[in-house]
């Protein structure tokens, strides 16, 4: 018996959620990819693998939450970027490093703003507030909001073939297999801002050591 209700009360909450999400998820994916990352968008190709959502409709909502995130970003940078640089500390520090990027990379920049860790909403903003033509913008905004969305949703839903492959029943450690995603995904994020500290203290490190040299070559040429 009680074997039968613990089933029950599992096929209960398997039920409902797949009836919250076919209702709510696509909205809340749409909104999560508007202001964030790929976190979001690889649970939902997993959730689509097990059968919640539809992968190509997590594709599809996904690359217009990401779209039209952007877009609002550079309209805002257009719009507002002076005043922005005025009232938030943090855009303003990083305007600079973001004008290098574009002087570097130029129009390509456009298309890898999201995948840029830490500029992904400062590199729209940035572009708003140039000369970048807004045609151009919206072209490329669209091509990179599209091969994220594919790409991140399939990473997700290959999660689940992979699983399938090494776990014979994945609906019964579906819980699990969730918590392990999550653990993975937050590594990679922890693994990558530990990487961009460390370059950062490198890159502080040789810039107190080139000011020292300076110093002391003045020193020297005074004597």
């Amino acid at each position: 018996m009680r074997k039968v209700s613990l089933s029950n009360a599992g096929d209960t909450v398997h039920q409902f959620l797949k009836e919250y999400l076919e209702i709510h998820g696509y909205w809340v994916l749409f909104v999560w990819t508007f202001f964030e990352g790929e976190a979001g968008l690889i649970l939902a190709g997993f959730l689509a693998y097990q059968g919640y959502f539809n992968v190509v409709g997590v594709m599809i909502t996904a690359c217009a939450g990401a779209f039209c995130g952007d877009q609002f970003y550079f309209y805002v940078g257009r719009l507002q970027g002076a005043r922005l640089l005025k009232l938030f500390t943090l855009i303003a520090r990083k305007f600079k490093k973001a004008l290098r990027l574009i002087e570097k990379y130029g129009t390509f920049v456009a298309f890898i703003s999201r995948y840029t860790y830490g500029f992904r909403i400062i590199l729209p903003i940035v572009l708003g507030m140039t000369t970048f033509p807004a045609g151009k913008f919206c072209r490329l905004n669209m091509l990179s909001a599209f091969v994220w969305a594919v790409f991140f949703s399939l990473a997700g839903y290959f999660f689940g073939v992979g699983s399938a492959i090494l776990v014979e029943d994945v609906d019964q450690y579906e819980n699990y297999l969730v918590i392990v995603l999550i653990c993975l995904i937050a590594g990679a994020w922890l693994f990558h801002l530990t990487y961009s500290c460390r370059h950062r203290r490198r890159a502080r490190a040789r810039l107190q050591r080139m000011k020292r040299s300076r110093l002391i070559a003045q020193r020297e040429d005074c004597l």
